[in-house]
């Protein structure tokens, strides 16, 4: 019998160095020893690609995918702390 291991996706935040409304969003993650993966579109095109298709060709960071597979752009404070309060992580 085969078993299947499930490797859970990570949070990934696209943004920029240049953007404080990334910064600031990696700060509420670091702050909260939530892991996540960081994509900056400015070094990666196949992010900016993303970033592009996900926002109808807005240039919009920071992008917050989570594993559930929802999306916030340029999230408040408040909007990720729903969030996490609708994952039940608060």
């Amino acid at each position: 019998m085969a078993y299947q291991m499930s490797i859970p996706t990570p949070i990934r935040i696209y943004g920029t160095e240049w953007c404080t409304d990334c910064h600031r969003a990696r700060a509420f993650f670091e702050q909260r020893r939530i892991p996540y993966v960081w994509i900056d579109p400015d070094q990666e095109s196949e992010a900016e690609q993303f970033v592009l298709r996900i926002n109808q060709g807005l240039r919009s960071v920071p992008t917050i995918v989570f594993p559930d597979g929802s999306i916030l752009v340029e999230p408040s404070v408040a909007d990720l702390i729903a969030k996490f309060e609708d994952l039940g992580q608060t």
